[in-house]
């Protein structure tokens, strides 16, 4: 009889396959990534991968729903208290801890770009899209209404348009740098000049 295996275990290979993907889809991309890269890299058998995904567009869906929920299950009053002000909280929910400026882009952004790109005739791929939008949405529009309630923002637009705003600014900016490089499209000076559009377009009070 075979010994049980924790939930605890399973969770962390779970957490190491999907490290492993992360790693592979980054170095080759979306579409050349097979399911035999991931084992390889993982170092795990055919059967210990589909144990958990079906295949690679579900391994796929699992590695960047994970990366979302990361920023989307923090409560903006526990991110709040993280960060010091809603100003920051918005900064951080788009640029990351550092909240500047950088030529840097997610390294997955060429594997996203290509997953979506791709399944836009995919019924399946079309509703991962939307609710993935929907939850950035919802999480950058209630940032800015708690920041209008404690008096930081004072926005010239509804927080709908703004939010939509941002996020159609960096989904294009990721966009951009999946095909070109940093240079080319001034990835820093055009999120400097995101950053200081939102703070004119949010009245922020400082």
């Amino acid at each position: 009889m075979s010994p049980k295996v924790s939930q605890e275990h399973k969770e962390q290979r779970r957490s190491n396959l999907l490290q492993a993907a992360r790693d592979v889809f980054i170095e080759h991309g979306y579409e050349n990534t097979t399911m035999k890269h991931v084992m390889e890299k993982a170092g795990v058998s055919r059967g210990g991968l589909y144990q958990y995904f079906e295949n690679k567009e579900d391994l796929f869906e699992a590695l960047i729903e994970a990366e979302q929920v990361e920023v989307i299950e923090g409560s903006v009053q526990a991110m709040l208290k993280q960060q010091g002000s809603y100003w920051d909280v918005l900064l951080m929910s788009f640029l990351g801890e550092s909240k500047k400026a950088t030529n840097e882009m997610d390294a997955l952004a060429p594997s996203k770009l290509e997953y979506f790109i791709t399944g836009r005739n995919d019924e399946r791929k079309k509703e991962h899209a939307r609710k993935r939008f929907a939850q950035a949405y919802q999480m950058t529009v209630n940032i800015i209404e708690e920041g209008v309630k404690a008096g930081e923002f004072s926005p010239r637009f509804d927080p709908e348009v703004m939010a939509k705003a941002i996020i159609s600014h960096i989904d294009g900016m990721a966009m951009d740098h999946a095909i070109l490089d940093s240079e080319t499209i001034q990835l820093k000076e055009q999120t400097e000049l995101l950053i200081g559009y939102l703070k004119w377009g949010l009245g922020v009070v400082e």
